[in-house]
């Protein structure tokens, strides 16, 4: 019975040497034996199934893939004196995980070295350009897509000589960077501004500008509406002149052809018989000019008076 009990005991035993000492390393990890402390060996970077001493030495797993860094956007002045926010961000990754552990020893603590390096290098790098260089890579002309800005922005335009760019201003930043961080076996792989922007008292300025910039386009697109505005009532104007003017030559022409055959039919009916002519002239003389209340004093010898007279008689 006590043999069977001592069998039990150093089976289990086994068992658990066994599931202490043996680990896994992952396809995107790497491991760093340590012994009380001190780096045993190589570190292991292929995946598969490993031995270590139990509870004598540790398994220090670190990433093998890229690895994030985002910075803390901050206010840096630009050559010109021009306060920004700079948002950047980095990818890295661990190349020597024996001098990681060593000198930095998990990712808390590379996380720290990343912003007392890349934090100071962008901003010596934005220091030292001018605001177009970090927001622009080269000479290219710039394409206004908004609608009325075109003719405005046409005489503001100033042309901008890009010596060295953004993208140039990111290398350098890497290239200052990756030095100092390969004494802590990281490998700076990118780095990339994410986001460059006023401040706050620059920003209201800009904006104060672009209303102005909406104003003069709503001014000027007022003043395009009056101008034709105007042309089209001076059109109308002078097209409805020449319907006038040609209505009243038509009627003019019909007028005195009018005029022309009357005078034609009274001078044929007056040539005809102008006795007949003159006595219903006269009459009609008498209608326009006589009625009940009239009272005229002529003289025998008046030819106004000829037939009436002749109908006395």
């Amino acid at each position: 019975m006590k043999f069977r009990r001592f069998i039990i005991a150093w089976i289990i035993a086994v068992a658990l040497l066994v599931f202490f000492s043996v680990y896994t390393v992952d396809e995107t990890e790497q491991v760093v034996i340590t012994q009380f402390g001190k780096v045993i060996g190589s570190p292991i970077t292929k995946p598969g199934l490993r031995f270590r001493i139990p509870f004598i030495q540790n398994a220090n797993r670190f990433p093998k893939n890229l690895q994030e860094w985002d910075g803390d956007p901050g206010q840096i002045p630009t050559l010109e004196k021009t306060y920004i926010w700079v948002d950047a961000f980095a990818r890295w990754k661990i190349v020597d995980p024996v001098k990681f552990f060593q000198t930095v020893t998990n990712l808390a603590g590379a996380k720290g070295r990343l912003d007392d390096i890349i934090d100071p290098a962008i901003r010596n790098l934005i220091t030292e350009n001018k605001l177009i260089e970090a927001v622009r890579k080269s000479n290219r002309t710039m394409v206004t897509t908004e609608i009325g800005l075109e003719d405005i922005k046409q005489d503001q335009q100033t042309t901008y000589n890009i010596t060295i760019g953004r993208q140039a201003i990111m290398a350098n930043i890497l290239k200052q960077a990756q030095p100092k961080l390969s004494q802590f076996g990281i490998e700076l792989v990118d780095v990339k501004i994410k986001r460059i922007n006023y401040v706050e008292e620059v920003r209201q300025s800009v904006y104060g500008r672009m209303i102005a910039e909406r104003k003069q386009i709503a001014e000027k697109y007022r003043s395009e509406g009056k101008g034709e505005s105007m042309k089209i009532l001076g059109e109308k104007e002078r097209e409805l002149k020449q319907i006038t003017s040609a209505a009243y030559k038509t009627a003019q022409e019909i007028k005195g052809k009018a005029d022309a055959e009357a005078t034609k039919i009274f001078a044929d009916a007056y040539g005809r018989d102008p006795e007949f002519y003159s006595f219903i002239t006269t009459l009609e003389m008498y209608n326009t000019s006589l009625d009940e209340n009239s009272s005229l004093v002529l003289s025998t010898d008046s030819a106004f008076f000829k037939y009436l007279k002749g109908y006395a008689e």
